[in-house]
């Protein structure tokens, strides 16, 4: 059994309610829970980046980066993190290295200290510049890998392309699994691999879609991955990811978990009386 305190990303906050309810929870409505999700220990907290910027704009006439400075004023213990298309940023086209370099500045100033920078098609120079300009604020630049299943994308592949990214400058890597694709047992091996031949820690981020989360999670975790994501469990699986609780009575005894449970279940159930009012967002209807 473990002897120290798993690390959790919650992403309750970004991804899973952007899987679930089309990324239309309203910050009013995360603002009561917010420092109870400070308590809980996690490692780092998603709140923002992915579709949050545009939805904010486009359907729920909020400025996102009051929403980063809420954030910031209520969570005091815990890393906030965000998710950066690397050079396109939080939008759909490429943005020029001045924009780049400022957008990362006023994040930083306004709560991110994690980056977690992607590009879909794993293009290395499309991340470069992002990470670069996040260690120049001394923030956390991960480097992320989109797994996918090939031909191609093989074990020697990703490998490769992790070597790459550490190569850059990234502090982290990042494993996204966007549609759940990641076996348990392949999943265990490629973490291996990559614990032997990466010195910065790996986190695994993996959805709920094909069944496979839960399982892949565990073996990741045996394998010795740094950090998992979760969602608390009113906002977990389907389309989203195992369920926060889930995770942690996987690896803990009652005797030795170091996660109050209660808490959880708190946080759970706030977020499970909110759902409803985003009913015609959900979806799995």
């Amino acid at each position: 059994m473990p002897n120290k305190k798993a690390n959790i990303t919650e992403v309750v906050l970004r991804d899973g309610q952007q899987s679930l309810i089309a990324t239309r929870m309203k910050t009013s409505d995360m603002l009561p829970v917010l420092k109870l999700l400070d308590k809980v220990g996690y490692s780092s907290l998603e709140v923002w980046g992915g579709a949050t910027y545009d939805c904010c704009l486009r359907y729920l006439n909020e400025n996102p980066w009051d929403r980063l400075k809420i954030f910031k004023k209520h969570i005091k213990k815990t890393r906030l993190q965000m998710l950066l298309r690397g050079k396109n940023l939080v939008g759909y086209k490429e943005y020029d290295d001045s924009v780049i370099s400022l957008f990362i500045k006023n994040a930083v100033k306004e709560g991110i200290n994690i980056f977690r920078i992607f590009d879909s098609l794993n293009d290395i120079n499309n991340i470069k510049s992002s990470v670069e300009y996040v260690n120049r604020e001394g923030e956390n630049s991960q480097g992320t890998i989109c797994y996918t299943t090939s031909p191609v994308h093989n074990e020697k592949y990703w490998i490769t392309l992790a070597k790459n990214i550490e190569d850059i400058g990234a502090k982290s890597l990042a494993i996204k699994d966007m549609a759940g694709l990641l076996r348990p047992n392949v999943g265990f091996e490629l973490i291996k691999k990559l614990k032997k031949n990466l010195k910065i820690p790996i986190y695994l981020h993996t959805h709920s879609t094909t069944g496979l989360a839960d399982a892949t999670n565990l073996k990741a975790y045996e394998a010795g991955v740094d950090n998992i994501d979760t969602s608390i469990s009113s906002f977990s699986n389907l389309y989203a990811h195992t369920a926060t609780e889930s995770f942690i009575s996987m690896i803990y005894k009652d005797s030795d978990n170091p996660f109050d449970m209660k808490l959880l279940t708190k946080i759970a159930e706030y977020f499970q009386s909110i759902r409803p009012k985003y009913i015609q967002y959900e979806g799995s209807m």
